[in-house]
């Protein structure tokens, strides 16, 4: 199999960490992107020239920009781009500060926007490529205590679901990874947990009950993932985790039934 060349964000850990292990293992190139660099010094000895790194905070566009054009200049042809750098905010939708509620915009809506805006240019000049975005769950089904983090994945799904459309004739593919709970380490670093209220303190203990002991491996996600790129066509969308599924079917289930009881009555609305 020829080598590939990929571009990840978030590589410090989790998802984004083992994707980049098992692709130096089996021979890729990674360029990866990390708030702090030297958390890859060990797969940097190991792997040598495989393994490009960039200081990146994805919630900053003129960096994503400058980071992906120095990555394309640095290795030319990158066959795939994935957006998996992000957290969580944990809160109900009126206890997050407005300063927590605009990061967590910037890094998992925006940040994630402007790294596929940023990478489009370079992947139509080389006649194709792949982009994938690390969704969740969340993004087909919301959580009480998640409602600003579910409204960052759930525009991110939107933003992918009609990008596709845009892509597809340009031999551009796109898949968007929705996970569910999974041993990272998204129970400390990965978790911002908004000003507590009383009247939603339940909500937010049941929550944080529920990642106390995640099913998830990142490793098997990882692997899932590579062998998204490899199917033809591949997925749009790639469920990991029975907990993601279960979520999401139920949630996608009761919506359609909602919406198909209201096949006559939406048409009252209709131009006569």
């Amino acid at each position: 199999m020829t080598p590939k060349t990929w571009l990840i964000t978030g590589t410090s850990s989790g998802f984004g960490r083992a994707l980049t292990e098992l692709l130096l293992v089996r021979g890729d190139r990674v360029a990866a992107t990390l708030r702090h660099p030297a958390g890859l010094d060990d797969l940097a000895a190991e792997h040598g020239a495989r393994l490009w790194r960039a200081r990146l905070d994805v919630s900053y566009p003129a960096a994503v920009r400058h980071v992906v054009k120095e990555a394309f200049a640095a290795l030319g042809r990158i066959d795939v781009i994935v957006s998996n750098a992000g957290y969580a905010l944990v809160g109900a939708a009126e206890e997050p500060t407005d300063d927590q509620v605009r990061r967590q915009l910037d890094t998992n809506l925006l940040g994630s926007m402007t790294l596929a805006r940023a990478a489009l240019p370079y992947l139509r000049d080389q006649g194709g490529g792949h982009l994938i975005q690390v969704s969740s769950g969340g993004g087909l089904a919301a959580s009480p205590s998640l409602s600003i983090y579910n409204a960052t994945k759930w525009g991110i799904e939107g933003f992918y679901e009609a990008m596709n459309q845009e892509l597809a004739p340009l031999g551009i593919a796109t898949t968007l990874i929705e996970p569910g709970a999974a041993r990272t380490n998204s129970s400390t670093t990965s978790l911002d947990p908004a000003p507590a209220l009383e009247a939603y303190a339940e909500l937010r203990a049941k929550l944080l009950a529920s990642f106390a002991e995640p099913i998830g491996d990142p490793f098997k996600v990882a692997k899932a993932i590579i062998a998204a790129t490899e199917a033809e066509p591949p997925p749009r969308r790639l469920v990991c985790g029975s907990d993601a599924y279960e979520h999401v079917q139920a949630a996608l289930a009761t919506r359609l039934r909602e919406v198909e009881a209201q096949r006559e009555t939406a048409a009252r609305t209709d131009a006569s």
